[in-house]
């Protein structure tokens, strides 16, 4: 059985995520300690027992979630499962540096500077309240990005996340986003929602964010991953670190193609996923993508203890 491991981007986090990994495992306490120095704050002390609106802030959430990962892969790590009992990584958005650190291809304290840069430099690219994200259910990616192109009349507004076949999450200006809703209900979409999120993530108007992280990356050690890394910008297996490096800049500004890069993990013969870190968002994209995957959810150690003992069921 050829296996994956996938990362939550913004969105899945809460208060007191991987407390309880921290708990039961030494090396996953030893995680939070090292991002923590690494940023030379107390982030665990948000993460654990802080409010949630701080938590969510973009430059918090995104090194909160790429610890939390991190510690759900030093409890496995403690059980004796290493990334190389996976064929595959990915991460969806701030989740592909996670996947990175997973995979041996950047360090923890190198990434955790990495996302506290690009969470700020993401907020900062666009005043609040200028940009927006919205959600559109129920049509495909084909029919959102006809709706974003309509919708923009001269403005930013274009299909920013290929989620799942009927999932697809428009970004760009607000009032181009607020058209592009109004557009896509009236050709059928099923839902279609401003997302609570503070900067219009993956268009073009988080060029200056882009910009900022390709100076920060340009001095940040990068190596091959030691399995096979698939990146949203392309869709596809990532290996060399110029290439890596280049893709997490375009990412800034780029859609997130998750179910291309969930289609290509499929058709290289992954058959059992699992989402390591915090929430389920990405297990429900898959479920969406196909079925036929065997998804599993590693999040807490109850949930390391089980995936461990299908691995000796096996």
């Amino acid at each position: 059985m050829s296996r994956a491991l996938i990362f939550p981007g913004q969105g899945a986090q809460t208060i007191g995520m991987g407390r309880a990994l921290a708990e039961a495992y030494r090396d996953a306490a030893l995680v939070f300690e090292e991002v923590d120095e690494a940023l030379g704050e107390r982030l665990s002390s948000i993460i654990w027992d802080g409010d949630l609106d701080a938590l969510t802030l973009t430059r918090n959430a995104q090194p909160a979630l790429m610890a939390t990962s991190m510690a759900a892969m030093a409890a496995l790590g403690s059980e004796g499962v290493s990334v190389e009992s996976a064929s595959h990584v990915a991460g969806h958005s701030l989740g592909e540096y996670s996947a990175l650190v997973a995979s041996g291809a950047l360090s923890l304290s190198d990434a955790a500077r990495l996302l506290r840069v690009r969470g700020s430099a993401m907020q900062e690219a666009v005043p609040v309240g200028e940009g927006a994200m919205a959600a559109i259910l129920g049509l495909d990616h084909g029919a959102v990005a006809s709706v974003a192109e309509r919708a923009a009349q001269g403005e930013v507004c274009v299909a920013a996340n290929d989620n799942d076949p009927s999932q697809v999450v428009v970004s760009g200006t607000k009032a181009a986003v607020e058209r592009a809703i109004e557009i896509a209900r009236d050709r059928g979409a099923r839902r279609a929602i401003l997302l609570p999120v503070s900067a219009p993530f993956h268009c073009e108007l988080m060029a200056p964010a882009a910009s900022r992280m390709a100076d920060e990356l340009s001095d940040v050690e990068l190596r091959p991953p030691k399995v096979n890394f698939v990146a949203n910008v392309s869709a596809s297996v990532v290996s060399d670190p110029t290439e890596l490096r280049r893709s997490l800049v375009d990412q800034v500004t780029h859609s997130v193609r998750w179910r291309e890069s969930v289609e290509v993990m499929i058709g290289n013969g992954v058959s059992e996923i699992w989402e390591v870190g915090a929430g389920k968002a990405l297990s429900g994209m898959v479920r969406r993508i196909d079925r036929s995957i065997r998804l599993r959810g590693v999040g807490t150690p109850e949930e390391v203890r089980a995936v461990v003992e299908s691995l000796t069921e096996s």
